[in-house]
């Protein structure tokens, strides 16, 4: 089953991971911004060598990152020290590729000494590289992200289940059979929070959660909470972070609805975009009064975004025409993925 240690605790990352490209992109470059900086004898001799060797670092930095991503999967399979030392062989093998190419072409002049001055080069910076990942893998061990996880669904769970209560304290007396069907739908919703939140779930699963949670508060609201599911050609054994959507719910029922005495809609959109999963929850907008809930849910689930999937997922909020739209857009795992 995926879970939080898919983005923590291992020294070899995700070569395909948004966010490892950029930090090995932007890693690089300052490396070789630095090392033509302290050989320059002016600022302006030392823009014309960052430049010069941009044109020898990007094509090797592109090549070996695309190697990378193809054989992510063998690297993970390997013994971490393997992993890594494979990882350093395919950067020398391939700066000595590269100069042999240019040397071909005539763009490079030199002998054995310049290719091994390419070759330790290259040696260098993967070196680098690895060791960066390797001490964050240690900053951000699992058991760190798992009390950070924990923490964040802690601080939702008492607000959404003290709502639930009050709905099925609300329906005891009046409405005892309704009542009786609240607490039924109460005890499936417990059942699910007590899952461990470090594993990711089938969306499946969150989207019954969410009919739950909307089947209590239609007991609360009446006719003036009207849903609205579109669920496209997406894959429902997506793996996805526990309690992502019903927060999202629970704010569009709450600003949305509550928040005028006239019958409102929330719309539920899934579709899938290539290997994304674009989840979208609108509802009524009633102005700027009242966003500050809003915000606060939605910081705890980028948050938990960001444990799960580092860069690669994205949430937007905020009005579109007379709606109070959130858009998640995250990629879709159906199995377990290795460590980053």
């Amino acid at each position: 089953m995926s879970s939080i240690r898919q983005n923590a605790g291992h020294p070899l990352p995700d070569w395909r991971n948004l966010g490892v490209l950029l930090r090995v992109l932007l890693g690089v470059n300052v490396l070789a911004l630095g090392g033509t900086l302290a050989q320059a004898d002016s600022l302006a001799g030392w823009l014309a060598a960052f430049v010069a060797g941009a044109a020898w670092v990007e094509p090797l930095l592109l090549f070996n990152l695309g190697l990378l991503a193809l054989g992510r999967d063998l690297l993970w399979r390997c013994p971490v020290r393997v992993g890594q030392a494979l990882v350093l062989l395919l950067a020398a093998g391939s700066a000595a590729l590269l100069w042999d190419a240019w040397r071909f072409l005539g763009l490079v002049h030199g002998g054995w000494s310049e290719l091994g001055r390419a070759m330790l080069l290259a040696l260098l910076a993967a070196a680098g590289v690895l060791g960066y990942f390797e001490l964050r893998a240690r900053a951000f061990s699992p058991r760190v992200e798992e009390a950070r996880l924990q923490a964040l669904n802690a601080r939702i769970r008492p607000h959404f289940l003290f709502n639930s209560l009050n709905t099925v304290i609300a329906l005891i007396r009046t409405e005892p059979r309704r009542a009786e069907t609240a607490l039924e739908e109460l005890a499936e919703l417990f059942r699910a929070l007590l899952r461990d939140p470090r594993e990711l779930v089938p969306l499946s699963d969150e989207i019954a959660l969410g009919r739950q949670y909307l089947d209590l508060e239609k007991l609360r609201l009446g006719e003036r909470l009207q849903v609205v599911w579109e669920v496209n050609a997406v894959p429902l054994d997506t793996r996805v972070p526990p309690l992502m959507l019903q927060p999202l719910l629970e704010n569009a029922v709450h600003h949305g609805i509550e928040a005028s005495h006239e019958a409102g809609v929330v719309r539920v959109t899934l579709n899938r975009k290539g290997e994304l999963l674009l989840l979208t929850v609108s509802n009524p907008y009633h102005g700027g009064s009242g966003r500050g809930g809003h915000h606060m849910a939605l910081g705890n689930i980028r948050e938990r975004l960001a444990l799960y999937y580092d860069m690669e997922a994205r949430l937007e909020h905020g009005p579109v025409g007379s709606d109070y739209q959130v858009r998640i857009e995250l990629p879709c795992r159906h199995s377990k993925t290795p460590a980053m």
